[in-house]
């Protein structure tokens, strides 16, 4: 195997300041849930147990490997379960919005999730840290932990729409699941998630149900239902005008025609 070495360039260094206030382990359950308000930023990571975090009225289930920032000015306690555990690190400085406007971090996208494999990290940082190197452990567990962003928000996104799908397989026989309403149910926004959805899937919110629902369509036929109406209405579509015009475009027939042909292929089985 031939060695190569491997040189990247930063293409726009920042002089930035980010600084590490403090880093705690938390286990202790009156600790927890004393309200405290904010003179700096939070990065939190839950690394055992489970509970909710109140942040300013808004309540987050929180649970091991989840990431989760609290802003400058903002109060939170939480409300712990059995043996829960989290640690933080409490930071400030120019280069904390810089990074937060990097990764899209804001009160409405505050929890990221799959940041399990950094639990040892923070763990033994913490651990083995003195006087001296505080603030040099702290700020390079953080800074390691934004780096990890991307791959967070990927797993992010496939997450977000693999619910989505769930979702649609369970409930697609109803006329009013939009993207909007699905995004509502998810606490997501509706352009956020049908963009995502896209780009996971190569295909449209729409066309994924359309197809969704003409496969069913198909079956509900080959199963010897024949009204157009009630099938149209048994697969989530509440015009049965429309649900023809679906259907032979997905199967290349008319639901009369794919239903004619159907009768046709028995027929020629009893002969």
């Amino acid at each position: 195997m031939i060695n190569k070495n491997i040189c990247k360039y930063i293409a726009n260094p920042l002089p930035h300041i980010l600084t590490a206030n403090y880093f705690v382990r938390e286990t202790k359950k009156e600790s927890m849930a004393t309200p405290s308000s904010l003179s700096e930023h939070l990065a939190i990571l839950f690394t055992e147990g489970n509970g909710q975090i109140n942040i300013e009225g808004s309540t987050f289930d929180f649970h091991s490997g989840m990431l989760l920032f609290v802003f400058k000015n903002e109060s939170f306690f939480s409300t712990p379960g059995e043996k829960a555990e989290y640690f933080y690190i409490g930071f400030d400085g120019s280069r904390s919005d810089e990074l937060f406007h990097r990764f899209g971090i804001c009160r409405g996208n505050r929890v990221f999730e799959g940041f399990d494999g950094l639990i040892p990290l923070w763990r033994e940082s913490l651990a083995r840290t003195t006087d001296k190197t505080i603030d040099l452990s702290a700020e390079s567990v953080l800074l390691y932990t934004f780096s990890k962003m991307d791959a967070a928000e990927d797993d992010k996104e496939l997450d977000a729409v693999r619910r989505v799908i769930e979702i649609l397989e369970e409930d697609f026989t109803d006329p009013g699941l939009s993207i909007a309403a699905v995004a509502q149910r998810l606490s997501y926004n509706s352009k956020y998630l049908s963009h995502i959805f896209k780009k996971k899937t190569g295909s449209s919110y729409s066309d994924y149900q359309r197809a969704l629902r003409i496969k069913h369509a198909v079956l509900l036929f080959n199963h010897g239902i024949e009204s157009v109406k009630n099938v149209a209405i048994l697969c989530g579509f509440s015009d049965p005008l429309y649900f023809s015009t679906v259907f032979k475009k997905q199967i290349g027939l008319s639901p009369s025609e794919y239903r004619a042909k159907l009768n046709d292929n028995e027929k020629k089985k009893g002969m």
